[in-house]
């Protein structure tokens, strides 16, 4: 119970800073929707641009994260002599895309459709190769358990980002202003600035990492490196396939929409699905802090107990937040001011649904990692991959982002089932599928009639039946799985 509360501790600080951080990032949504409406669809831009830079991080990281975790816990290996090998490899991999990158952009910016904006694309690859390098501090303070410098320095990059595009987007217009030529005569916005504010924030962050990038010997252990890589490349495999299933929909949607606006299409479905990122934010939260528990945790006797029992905590309180987000979609929905873009709300059930099943993804892939088989979570991955690259081309023409959205939901279920059902041979672990069954028939239940009053009473009358449903599954939660007696602030109040 002890590594759970210490495993719920930091899952605590990282969640809170990620859901305050994405709570700050919502901002931006109906900030950046609002500003470039009457531009052509420029948001669909950004959905698309960042769905890029989304799946090079995973290339560019290569499975280093993982790998640091698992051999700086080795007591073979000396830990300064991991992390500074690792810093150097990712480090000297993200300064050869770069160099690629210029080498190779014009051909780059016209495979992606940006022929005449080939400016967008270098700042948006050159922020990710820095984003790349930074993957290994940020894994080194979670080794070191400093949950809370992590959480700061997240926060500094969203807050950062926000006032940027406060002062771009709205108030230099406003006041008239144009330091260093940014707008024309008209004060047109320019999509390209919001790339150009992400380069400022990425860099920022960098210099706050002098004191994990100073002070020890960089060495760089070919040898080490030699084994590392043969750990992380069945990883890399896997983060590809992962993170296609997150962005492929959205990188390969102008390609497959049969209509002639893809990118007001594209721009909807990017919006919409912020809303449902409460999903991903919680799983985010959870690996930042179950990565180095479970590295840290495998020689305990007991650690399969404890998987399992993170495993049901895990859905029961992402289920909590689907129902919780259901419940005051109507509230929600005003994140995104522009009516235009609320018929794409409908998919934000079906891309909570997949986020899910991606973080039920998450937990069950350890089996493999801890018994150095990534080749496994290769497969996994790229058999979901695969499922959801198929519907998206059989569907896309004819449903649109709809397609998308389930497609998450057929891979990560693929993916997720397949880990399930081979890790029970090769590393058996019992879950409580039971109790974790009677949770989710709940949450279907209580989706159903959410559902019903959204759609059929008066919005105040919607809220107070949502809300006393939402009580209800936490009722259930407190009653069988987390009495209050068990707490140790409370608990005394209720001995």
């Amino acid at each position: 119970m002890a590594n759970l509360k210490s495993l719920a501790k930091d899952t605590a600080i990282y969640g809170l800073s990620s859901i305050a951080g994405r709570f700050i990032n919502y901002l931006l949504v109906p900030i950046q929707t609002t500003a470039f409406v009457a531009s052509g669809g420029q948001y669909g831009v950004v959905t698309n641009i960042y769905a890029y830079t989304a799946l090079l991080l995973v290339i560019l990281t290569y499975g280093m994260e993982t790998t640091f975790f698992r051999y700086v816990n080795k007591t073979e290996e000396n830990s300064q002599t991991v992390y500074s090998t690792v810093l150097i490899s990712v480090g000297m991999t993200a300064a050869l895309f770069v160099a690629l990158v210029f080498s190779f952009l014009p051909q780059i910016a016209t495979f992606m459709k940006y022929p005449d904006h080939q400016s967008w694309v270098a700042v948006m690859f050159v922020c990710v190769a820095i984003d790349a390098f930074k993957c290994i501090p940020f894994a080194y303070l979670r080794y070191k358990k400093k949950a809370i410098k992590f959480a700061a320095l997240q926060l500094v990059n969203i807050v950062l980002n926000i006032v940027l595009n406060l002062l771009y987007l709205i108030v230099l217009p406003a006041l008239k202003l144009n330091p260093f030529g940014l707008y024309d005569a008209q004060f047109t916005l320019d999509v390209g600035m919001v790339f150009y504010i992400n380069l400022i924030c990425t860099a920022v962050v960098l210099l706050c990492f002098w004191r994990e990038l100073t002070g020890f010997r960089w060495r760089f252990d070919v040898q080490l490196w030699r084994r590392m890589l043969r750990y992380a490349m069945p990883l890399l495999v896997l983060g590809i396939a992962g993170i296609l299933n997150q962005t492929l929909d959205k990188i390969i949607f102008p390609y497959l929409y049969d209509g002639a606006d893809e990118k007001t299409q594209l721009g909807i479905y990017g919006a919409a699905t912020k809303i449902a990122m409460i999903m991903a934010m919680i799983t985010q939260a959870f690996r930042y802090a179950y990565e180095p528990f479970v590295f840290g945790k495998s020689k305990d006797k007991d650690n399969r107990e404890t998987y399992a029992t993170a495993m049901k905590f895990f859905i029961i309180f992402t289920l909590l937040a689907f129902l919780v987000v259901i419940a005051y979609i109507d509230i929600l929905r005003f994140i995104i001011p522009n009516e235009s873009y609320w018929p794409g709300l409908r998919v934000v059930p079906i891309v909570m649904a997949a986020e899910i099943m991606m973080g039920v993804y998450f937990n069950l892939s350890f089996w493999y990692k801890l018994i150095d088989k990534t080749i496994y979570g290769a497969w996994f991955s790229a058999a979901g991959c695969l499922v959801l690259v198929m519907v998206n081309v059989l569907f896309v023409p004819k449903y649109s982002y709809m397609a998308c959205a389930w497609g998450g939901v057929a891979g990560y279920g693929t993916a997720m089932v397949l880990s399930y059902l081979v890790g029970q041979r090769k590393y058996p672990i019992n879950y409580p599928l039971k109790s974790i069954g009677v949770y989710v028939a709940i949450t279907a239940l209580f989706y159903f009639l959410m559902t019903l009053s959204n759609d059929n009473l008066p919005q105040w009358a919607a809220l107070v039946v949502n809300t006393a449903l939402v009580l209800a599954f936490i009722g259930h939660v407190v009653y069988h799985d987390l009495p209050l007696k068990s707490l140790s602030v409370v608990g005394k109040y209720f001995r």
